[in-house]
């Protein structure tokens, strides 16, 4: 058997969120277990799709059904649905850039659709993330990789209610420093070196900025994540959503 396996608390916790079950209209599903397994395989290792061990089933038709998933919203709406338990002392946002591998570049006149962009490095895609007070992921956004992280910045704090929102000064701006204030939360933002009127920042609060970085290096531990090989925005979220639905079932 692989070494990435759900264990039996894990699958406990997830099993009633996946479609196809007995009670659940329609064609009732052949083994949502191993299934979710197969797509948890290539997620961690970052393999082909067609180098999928035999036992999990054709490859294609594990393929073919994560699309359908990545197509409905599916791994999405797992993923909120475990990450209702969040510690909202105080949230924080922040960046990185995933590398998209050739075999996940898109056209040329999809790529902007499809999240991908040019960068230093080639065709990247970047990952806006917000993270809780313990460094569990709250909201995952895609963007090309050239794009600000600060374009994204309300998006990322829209509707969550923190006593604190933390950032790097990459995020120091007055619109947001105002959308966090409206949304009843205090900025942790340290202020540009040019801005004429400097706002004061809670260092050592700051200082646990460094889990939203953790976050990222946890995400990129699953291959399929840290290296962009799906042509399809939706179906590289998909495996961003997996990884970090498993961080929460950890």
């Amino acid at each position: 058997m692989p070494r990435m396996i759900l264990k039996d608390h894990q699958w406990e916790l997830v099993k009633d969120l996946l479609p196809g079950k007995a009670s659940d209209r329609g064609v009732t599903a052949k083994d949502n277990r191993l299934f979710l397994e197969a797509v948890l395989w290539v997620a961690r290792t970052g393999a082909p799709w067609r180098d999928l061990p035999e036992h999990f089933g054709k490859w294609n038709s594990v393929y073919m059904r994560y699309n359908r998933w990545c197509e409905k919203g599916l791994w999405t709406a797992i993923f909120e649905a475990l990450s209702t338990d969040a510690d909202f002392e105080y949230i924080m946002v922040d960046g990185s850039i995933v590398r998209v591998h050739q075999q996940g570049a898109p056209k040329k006149s999809t790529q902007h659709c499809e999240a991908v962009g040019h960068s230093r490095g080639g065709l990247t895609t970047k990952i806006h993330a917000t993270a809780d007070a313990l460094g569990n992921p709250l909201r995952l956004i895609l963007t090309a990789g050239q794009a600000s992280e600060y374009g994204q910045a309300q998006a990322l704090i829209e509707g969550f209610q923190a006593e604190y929102v933390l950032a790097d000064k990459g995020y120091d701006s007055d619109g947001f420093v105002t959308a966090i204030r409206e949304a009843g939360s205090a900025p942790v933002i340290p202020p540009r070196r040019g801005r004429k009127q400097p706002r004061e920042c809670d260092r050592e609060l700051y200082k646990e900025r460094n889990l939203v970085e953790r976050l990222f290096q946890k995400l990129k531990q699953f291959r399929r994540v840290a290296t962009r090989y799906e042509r399809l925005g939706r179906n590289y979220l998909g495996m961003l959503h997996i990884a970090a639905s498993m961080i929460w079932l950890a």
